[in-house]
Formats: C-alpha cells, sequence, structure tokens
C-alpha cells in the first residue's frame, strides 16, 4: 500500500485563520462520539480515541470539554453523516465525508466546490470501490514480522504490515480498529507516537497530476473542500510533484 498515510486526506492547515474551522470539526465528532457511546472517555474508546487525536492537533481542552458537556446535556444538533464522491481536476478519485444537520445545505455546498473547480461529482460508490476503508496505524519501527506476529496473536484481522523507512505502517479492515489498537497498546511502549491511527480509506491506485493548471485547480478544488464546514475528511488518490 506504500505510504498510506500522506495521502491519507488532505490535512488542514494550522494556520490562525483555519483554527476555528478545526476546533469546529472536533467539537461534532466529540459531540456524536460522547451522545452515541457515553460521556466518560474511559468507558468509551471512541471517545478516548477522538479526544487523543484532539489533542495532538492542539486542540484547546474548553474546546474539547464543552462538546462533551454539551452531549451531557441532550440538546444540541443531531448530526448525521454525509459521503460525496466524484472526480477532481486531473481525473483523480475523492470522496468527501461530513457530518452535517442539514443534508440539502451540505449538498449544494459539496456540489459547488465541484462544479466551480473543474470537478465531477458522481453518486454513491462512483470511486469507493477504488478505495480500502482501512484501519490504518503508523509509528516507528524496524521489525515488521515481530509486529505482524504480536497481531496475529492477538486475533487481529491483518491486511498488512509494511516497513518503510523506519517507519511501521498497519493495515486492517475498519472495523479491527480497536482491536488493533488495543494490541498495540499492550504490546508498544506507553510514549509510543503514532504518525497516524485512525480509520481512513486508501487509495488501490494513484493518479499523478503533474500539469501545472491541473495542480493548481486541484489545490483550489480541495480548498472549496475544506471550505466547508460540514466536510470532515477529503481522502484521494492524487499524487503531486514534491
Amino acid at each position: 500500500m506504500g505510504r498510506a498515510y500522506q495521502n491519507k486526506k488532505e490535512s488542514m492547515a494550522k494556520t490562525a485563520g483555519q483554527k476555528t474551522r478545526i476546533y469546529s470539526r472536533y467539537g461534532k465528532e466529540l459531540y456524536v462520539c460522547a451522545k452515541n457511546g457515553g460521556f466518560d472517555p474511559e468507558g468509551n474508546l471512541a471517545l478516548r480515541t477522538m479526544i487523543a487525536k484532539a489533542k495532538k492537533d492542539q486542540v484547546p481542552a474548553h474546546v474539547i470539554e464543552r462538546a462533551i458537556e454539551k452531549a451531557r446535556g441532550g440538546g444540541g444538533e443531531d448530526y448525521e453523516t454525509a459521503r460525496y464522491e466524484g472526480f477532481g481536476p486531473g481525473g483523480c478519485m475523492v470522496i468527501a465525508d461530513c457530518l452535517t444537520d442539514n443534508v440539502k445545505r451540505t449538498f449544494t455546498e459539496v456540489r459547488q466546490a465541484f462544479v466551480k473547480n473543474d470537478a465531477k461529482l458522481g453518486g454513491p460508490g462512483t470511486v469507493g470501490h477504488m478505495f480500502d476503508h482501512q484501519a490504518v496505524f503508523v509509528f516507528a519501527g524496524d521489525d515488521e514480522d515481530a509486529i505482524l506476529e504480536m497481531l496475529m496473536m492477538a486475533d487481529v484481522d491483518v491486511s498488512d504490515v509494511e516497513l518503510e523507512d523506519g517507519m511501521i505502517s498497519v493495515y486492517a479492515p475498519h472495523t479491527e480498529f480497536f482491536k488493533v489498537k488495543t494490541a498495540l497498546a499492550a504490546e508498544l511502549p506507553e510514549d509510543t507516537d503514532y504518525v497516524m491511527e485512525e480509520i481512513t480509506f486508501v487509495p488501490q491506485t494513484m493518479t499523478a497530476i503533474t500539469d501545472a493548471e491541473e495542480v493548481e485547480q486541484f489545490e483550489k478544488f480541495l480548498a472549496a473542500l475544506e471550505d466547508c464546514d460540514d466536510v470532515q475528511n477529503v481522502y484521494h488518490n492524487a499524487e503531486l510533484p514534491d
């Protein structure tokens, strides 16, 4: 699969202008995790994982606490997931995952991002079959065989374990996320730093975009998707010049 974490999703720039949007997106996910699985991170692994991820991305504690308290209060919005698929500039494949309290609004905003940037929005399943829905963990290491053996002994359904440039990548079906996490936590040092630790869409093939105009158009397209408040993650198979 090869360094899927580098193309896992279009990461949001941590500039001052983007922070509010990042906090809002984490707030939604934390709210949904707490509302669906309970407010105590000790008994809600999904919430505990999301809190750790938010802290790693420097989301302030008050943002995290406010989202959980909002869920505890029983009020607030009812969010639902929405997924949009299509083709971006240069013929690459794109998936946009959303959390929304107004599907019509979200569809309109995502559609405009496609229409205005030489991209084509398709129906459900248009490109999804060309991505593997995977749990991916990436961390420093030098013995992928030992990691694979350990996971197999823990009865984890592993898709692949790779070693590249001193980084071990573990791939498993998305349904195995928490089993992988638990098994790794039991064997690896407590201070292990995960470069990636999430459920994502891993492209089966990559599409090289080399034309300068198409590269620029693709970057504008991604920026337009990121400007949609309801878009949580964007996955693609575009391979851009270094």
